[in-house]
């Protein structure tokens, strides 16, 4: 393999807006949406620093550019260096935001583009162009879905050279999808140029620029990527990146099961128990118990925390902090749930962010008013947030649920209540994110010993559901930050 001059340079083009992302913040910028906990551009520039060994990077920013260049600064805690091109004309394509590098580069450097995510590729196979003759190194990937090639754009392949590039094709010729990843040389600078004096296009883009070079006999290769590849340029696009990450987790996910417990020493060892050999961990929240739920939850294996926690969702939030699990697990410690409902949970989490169970399906120990007070509080959630394309929803205080922890992190700043709104929270939260959830019938009981300390009789129903519509209230106007 020829070794990459250590001083090839990078660069990300990062200017775009997201106007297909309205639900989900459109003032954010798109390379700043996560997938598997990291933002698409930090991931980017690692794989330039770890598989390219690219130590200098320019990154053109425009729409969102101050939320950009705090998330990066000067590239220091990345282990790279990085400059900032701003991009004042993004009407005019991702060409002319190329052509912005031409006055700090003279020799071939690396292009990716910033919103487009790769898993498991092999980005490193592209030194072995280095010391060919080439204008420009495409990267291109089998792809037999042809409604994919038209989002991007296609390329024609002659002699192990790409003859003809074309963005956005109304007709797909071959199966192959062109991909964000170039390898240029300087002279690609010199059809830019020609391409936006003759407006071959009324925004000039990168395909555009290779098709005008392609014509004219320039030599272009194409590099072809192996791995997962998703040109995120839509809500389903950030979805399937995300489920890439989740799928190749999944099965080797460590799973931290989190219970809040106050005062429940009739119960929480037999709810351990039950769990145990399912999780990997169990953190057990004891709000300075005054009976011995807390050693009998260290008997059992859990690791407790005891502290005078302010409420149900004060409690989650420590033992979430303190959780190494990539998965997090919550359940109550009165035995009113099973573990036998928790494998279906886990399974469908596979393909979804957040998976919630719900009592109203199976409620044979859920009061009338405890059933149809969650219905109807789904229901208000939503059509407030509608916009957002909710899920099926029946039960917005169902304490049985799971969620990556990756995912959990994204809403944890937002997450403000400490008491038994906070599920309902987390949902509201999750759905503004837009995030994948599903909802799942789960087996609910009486109580072992005690009483509940937000629904033991319509008065405390009364009460928590006047806290969640607070909740819901503060959401919609925008109060909570």
């Amino acid at each position: 393999m020829k070794k990459m001059d250590k001083d090839l340079v990078g660069l990300i083009l990062a200017a775009g807006r997201s106007e297909r992302f309205s639900c989900v913040g459109r003032d954010k910028p798109k390379v700043l949406f996560k997938v598997g906990g990291r933002r698409l551009l930090l991931r980017n520039i690692e794989l330039m620093r770890d598989q390219l060994n690219i130590k200098y990077i320019y990154i053109v920013v425009g729409y969102g550019k101050e939320s950009i260049i705090n998330l990066c600064g000067k590239g220091d805690k990345l282990g790279v260096s990085i400059n900032y091109i701003v991009n004042n004309n993004l009407s005019k394509g991702l060409a002319y935001g190329l052509f912005l590098l031409k006055e700090y580069v003279n020799k071939p450097f690396c292009v990716l583009l910033g919103d487009e995510f790769y898993y498991r590729s092999n980005h490193a196979k592209l030194v072995d162009f280095l010391g060919d003759n080439f204008l420009g190194i495409c990267g291109v990937k089998k792809q037999a879905e042809e409604r994919l090639i038209k989002k991007n754009y296609s390329v024609e392949i002659k002699n192990n050279r790409i003859d003809a590039l074309s963005e956005k094709p109304p007709i797909v010729k071959n199966d192959y999808l062109g991909c964000g990843t170039f390898l240029f040389s300087p002279k690609i600078f010199f059809y830019i140029e020609k391409a936006l004096k003759f407006k071959v296009a009324k925004k000039i883009e990168i395909a555009d620029v290779l098709n005008l070079a392609a014509q004219e006999g320039e030599i272009i290769y194409p590099f072809f990527i192996k791995g997962e590849y998703v040109n995120v340029n839509s809500l389903g696009d950030l979805n399937s990146a995300k489920q890439i990450v989740r799928g190749r987790k999944h099965q080797s996910s460590k799973v931290s099961l989190i219970i809040p417990a106050d005062n429940e020493a009739e119960a929480i060892g037999a709810v351990l128990d039950d769990f145990k050999d399912k999780v990997d961990e169990i953190i057990v929240a004891d709000n300075n118990s005054l009976d011995n739920t807390a050693s009998i939850a260290k008997d059992k294996g859990a690791c407790v925390f005891t502290n005078n926690y302010s409420g149900y969702g004060a409690a989650l939030k420590f033992a979430a902090q303190k959780a190494s699990g990539d998965i997090l697990v919550f359940v109550e410690a009165d035995g009113s749930f099973r573990s036998y409902d928790l494998e279906k949970i886990l399974k469908c989490l596979k393909n979804y962010d957040m998976v919630i169970g719900t009592r109203t399906a199976k409620a044979v120990s859920m009061n009338i008013f405890l059933r149809y007070g969650n219905i109807l509080m789904a229901r208000l959630v939503k059509f407030l947030w509608k916009k957002h394309f909710p899920p099926r929803l029946s039960d917005v205080g169902c304490t049985y649920r799971a969620i990556w922890k990756s995912s959990y992190l994204e809403i944890s700043s937002d997450l403000k209540t400490d008491g038994p709104e906070f599920s309902l929270e987390m949902m509201i939260e999750s759905i503004k994110n837009s995030f994948k959830i599903r909802e799942i019938p789960v087996s609910y009981f009486e109580r072992q010993g005690g009483v509940s300390k937000h629904s033991k009789n319509l008065l405390g129903v009364i009460k928590t559901a006047m806290r969640m519509l607070r909740v819901i209230g503060l959401k919609k106007i925008k109060l909570f930050r």
